[in-house]
């Protein structure tokens, strides 16, 4: 979509970076135009009034000039702040998770309001959910299934055939389950279990109104985020910084966890 000189978008800020002595450069996904870039200037001033609207995950309705080289953003409402998400290191790190892999999957100015709806839904789920590992796999494969990277659950990715409910294997270079017959496809396959398969079908096909409702045990948590970040890596071709970081909270919690007797 064109923009004209000046304009208007509602937007969530992904990323931002000083720039100069005041300012500040902002990655913005807008409902209008996709990922944009811009400057914010003075942003980084006490007495400026953007400063309360351009910080991360915040939702604002920005009005920008085109610029020569960058676009400026000249005005900010703020929408949404989503305060947990701010008062909360967990919350906090598990929001900038779902920043990162979005900006990671999208490009500049292509517009999807699918993602963008998304992305201000997911922010709401991560400030008030209970588990924030299932909201996670929920938004990962929402997210891949707009992007078209969706992983095949239901037939094998290999012979095409109907996959029962059994221990299966999943294909990150194929892009799916195979059936045990089609275990020789892809020899780094990862096994999954019946009840892996199950709940990631469950996600792949529920709204999240139902799917918030889950309570699924550690282990089986555990081996849906390998899985899903084994193949998120394979189709990223990179590693994200807020997945190792979410790590090092874990095994920093787990070291102060008092142990029992």
């Amino acid at each position: 979509m064109s923009r004209e000189r000046t304009y208007r978008s509602e937007a969530v800020v992904l990323r931002r970076a000083n720039f100069g002595e005041a300012d500040r450069l902002l990655t913005l996904y807008s409902r209008e135009y996709g990922k944009i870039k811009a400057i914010a200037k003075g942003a980084r001033k006490p007495q400026s009034r953007k400063t309360g609207h351009v910080e991360l995950f915040m939702r604002s309705r920005f009005f920008i000039a085109k610029g020569r080289n960058l676009d400026i953003i000249t005005q900010a409402e703020s929408i949404e702040s989503y305060v947990a998400l701010r008062s909360d290191l967990v919350r906090t790190t598990y929001a900038s998770y779902a920043v990162e892999l979005l900006d990671r999957f999208t490009v500049e100015e292509d517009k999807h309001t699918g993602i963008y709806d998304l992305l201000v839904n997911a922010l709401g789920w991560f400030a008030t959910a209970g588990s924030l590992l299932l909201t996670a796999r929920y938004y990962e494969l929402r997210l891949l299934a707009l992007t078209g990277f969706h992983p095949r659950l239901f037939q094998c990715v290999s012979c095409n055939e109907v996959i029962e409910e059994q221990d299966q294997f999943f294909s990150a270079q194929l892009g799916g389950l195979l059936c045990p017959d089609c275990r020789h496809a892809d020899r780094d396959a990862l096994p999954v279990t019946a009840v892996a398969v199950k709940v990631l079908r469950y996600l792949q096909t529920r709204p999240w109104d139902v799917v918030q409702h889950l309570q699924l045990k550690g282990p089986l948590q555990q081996e849906l985020e390998r899985l899903m970040h084994v193949y998120l890596k394979y189709t990223l071709e990179r590693d994200l910084k807020s997945v190792d970081f979410l790590h090092r909270l874990r095994r920093e919690a787990e070291l102060f966890t008092p142990s029992e007797d």
